[in-house]
């Protein structure tokens, strides 16, 4: 018999067998140089500025022919991947981003390839998801009722704790009725330090950015639980209804982590719903070194995390685990007609992922979880983390013993907040405190732009700091070397600049780099 469907001219597949072994050709020269350009990362700049010609070539019109793929193979190692933010490189030390493995490249290649909906219906895919949430009850020593969902990352898991927070705080008929004077009243609070997307996840959620309490942090930038009992004192006492805490695993300034088991007393004790935002560093749990660091986090009601962080899965791959499953199926669960269940068949399998989200289409992101959990195992997983935050305390060692630098945070787990201070000698004094705020800020911008290292900054104190997170499993110690030399050698320069400007009537920084 004839197989007519092959034979469509409208398939966008090969045309005949001979076009197969020529798409097969070209796939396996694609396979092949991003391996390459994995293999040699080291040998690479971490990020290179895009030149304006280039960024004005990719305003071209909608194509109304067929491009060969060699050509787009050719323009994609030409024109993206030399000019991409470069979180893979190991001196990628900016935003806390993972490297991403070899693995999860393949697996990736995989899933496109099976191409499925993981929205719901009974498929293997949904049973790899599955092993993914049960291996994070297992590790976060969650009850069987908990349930988890993958999702895009923190920012969605930690609005879906939220809402499903709300949910129990207003009954789930307020998924019908809407918010009502009830939802006016409620307050949330976390730490003066957590991240912007809890106040987004409000303000998603109908409830305002406003109805989030910012709470004082210590030395140790960990939430002030006395100020916190203060707070929620207050708010009651004006008759309002606070419903949630937001504790943090892994602030994004300084990656400190709050006593998350004193929240969880003070959630229990005050009938609260705690969820944790664990967004990077709640997979610390996964070394024994650091572990205990997290106590109290298995008590949470929900808790968010990314894969993509420092579980090194490719992007993106965010997850949230729901304590009781019953809590966010009353949150997101919605019957339709064309979502009936049935015992046999495609429509078995009920709850289904749509049931515990927003999302009905969704992507196989637990098959890149799987093999990279797989391929490494705990042990090897958790050890590169605690590689990651033995370098970050290496490297604050450094800092303080040199006088050139300045040590901003503590160093919880691994990430380093410094200042370039620059020498006190003859050639002239130290800038003021605000110079030093322009001088840092252009030296990180110095450094990118160089493509030796891509650290980032931020706000300590009042002061301006140059950040550096250290997640990438292929990071090791000579890359802080060569993070420190640049440093060294933009800041020299820089003051030159600086102190020849100033004797000029100059800016003390002017646009002009030094490079």
């Amino acid at each position: 018999m004839t197989d007519t469907a092959a034979c469509s001219p409208t398939s966008l597949d090969p045309a005949d067998p001979a076009a197969w072994e020529d798409f097969r050709a070209q796939a396996h020269r694609m396979l092949d140089d991003m391996i390459g350009h994995l293999r040699t990362l080291r040998e690479q700049p971490v990020w290179r500025p895009i030149p304006e010609a280039l960024r004005a070539r990719w305003r071209e019109p909608l194509p109304a022919q067929p491009v060969p793929v060699a050509e787009l193979h050719r323009r994609f190692m030409a024109e993206v991947l030399p000019h991409a933010v470069g979180n893979a490189h190991p001196r990628f030390m900016g935003w806390v981003q993972g490297g991403g493995t070899l693995e999860g490249l393949l697996a990736e290649m995989l899933a496109a390839g099976l191409n499925a909906n993981v929205g719901g219906r009974d498929q293997m895919p949904l049973e790899v998801e599955r092993q993914v949430v049960h291996w994070m009850r297992e590790l976060f020593d969650f009850p069987d009722t908990a349930s988890g969902l993958l999702v895009t990352g923190s920012s969605t898991a930690n609005l879906i704790g939220v809402l499903v927070a709300r949910t129990r705080a207003l009954g789930v008929d307020s998924r019908r009725d809407g918010l009502g004077a009830d939802g006016l009243r409620l307050v949330a609070y976390t730490s003066a330090a957590a991240h912007g997307c809890v106040a987004q996840a409000m303000a998603i959620a109908g409830l305002g950015s406003a109805a989030l309490r910012r709470v004082p942090v210590d030395a140790d930038h960990r939430i002030e639980v006395a100020a916190l009992r203060r707070m929620l004192a207050a708010d009651r006492a004006a008759g309002l209804q606070p419903f949630l805490v937001v504790g943090t695993a892994g602030t994004v300034d300084v990656g400190a982590i709050d006593d998350l088991d004193a929240l969880a007393d003070l959630c229990a004790a005050e009938r609260l719903w705690f969820h944790v935002d664990g967004a990077f560093g709640a997979l610390a749990r996964l070394s024994p070194l650091l572990a205990p660091r997290l106590a109290g986090i298995e008590r949470a009601d929900s808790l968010a995390l990314d894969f993509h962080k420092w579980g090194q899965v490719p992007y993106d791959a965010g997850f949230v685990l729901v304590r009781d499953q019953a809590a966010q199926l009353a949150a997101f669960a919605s019957p339709a007609a064309y979502l009936a269940r049935h015992p046999r068949g495609l429509a078995a399998g009920s709850p289904w992922p749509c049931d515990l989200g927003p999302d009905l289409s969704r992507g196989f992101r637990a098959l890149k979880v799987w093999f990279t959990v797989m391929a490494h195992g705990r042990e090897r997983l958790g050890a590169a983390i605690a590689e990651n935050c033995r370098l970050a305390r290496r490297l604050a060692e450094r800092v303080e013993a040199d006088a050139r630098l300045a040590l901003l945070a503590p160093v919880a787990l691994n990430i380093v907040c410094l200042r370039y201070v620059g020498p006190a000698d003859a050639a002239g004094p130290r800038p003021d405190e605000a110079a030093l705020d322009a001088l840092n800020a252009e030296l990180v911008a110095d450094l990118h732009e160089s493509g030796v290292a891509a650290p980032s900054t931020t706000t300590i104190g009042g002061r301006t700091a140059v950040r550096v997170a250290l997640v990438n499993h292929r990071t090791v110690e000579a890359d802080l070397d060569l993070l420190l030399e640049a440093l060294h050698h933009f800041g020299r320069l820089r003051l030159r600049q600086a102190r020849a400007g100033s004797a000029a009537g100059l800016p003390i920084l002017s646009d002009e780099s030094s490079r």
